[in-house]
């Protein structure tokens, strides 16, 4: 979805940046007319809307305010759930941040289903190249416990 919005806009931005020669008929979608900014320096306005155009791009393929990670949730059976994590392809960071994640989301269904604790029965990490790049990947397993289950030395 993403990317059809950014084609969209990548094609509007070369549509309003609109080009006229000289003589014709055909005006441009946006005015060719120039904004100053102070005595001597100046911008055109087709500039200004291609630039807010090429920012909307990588705005959409960036996407600064979604979650590093993305996580798929599987109930196996009423103790048993595997989380399967994607880590977003554009990032600056949070890349070693996936046991964490995962940790977080264990403890999540241990409170919302009422158990003392949960065990890690499996956990790989790993990165899945793609035409696109690679992309990092983690998956696990876990099981709740109830409290009289839990030990005194946690395995996690």
């Amino acid at each position: 979805m993403r990317a059809i919005a950014a084609t969209f806009l990548a094609g509007g931005a070369l549509a309003l940046g609109g080009c006229g020669t000289p003589g014709s008929n055909i005006s441009p979608l946006v005015p060719d007319k120039q904004i100053q900014l102070t005595s001597e320096i100046g911008v055109k306005l087709s500039t200004l809307v291609t630039a807010a155009a090429v920012a909307g791009v990588i705005y959409i393929v960036y996407d600064p305010f979604a979650p590093n990670w993305e996580i798929e949730e599987q109930r196996l059976n009423d103790t048993t759930y595997r989380l399967s994590m994607k880590m977003k392809r554009f990032h600056t960071g949070g890349a070693g941040e996936s046991i964490q994640v995962f940790k977080r989301r264990a403890g999540a269904l241990q409170e919302s289903n009422g158990y003392g604790g949960y065990e890690i029965v499996e956990y790989t990490e790993g990165i899945d190249s793609q035409t696109l790049g690679a992309q990092r990947v983690a998956e696990g397993l876990i099981r709740l416990v109830r409290q009289e289950q839990t030990d005194a030395f946690p395995k996690n």
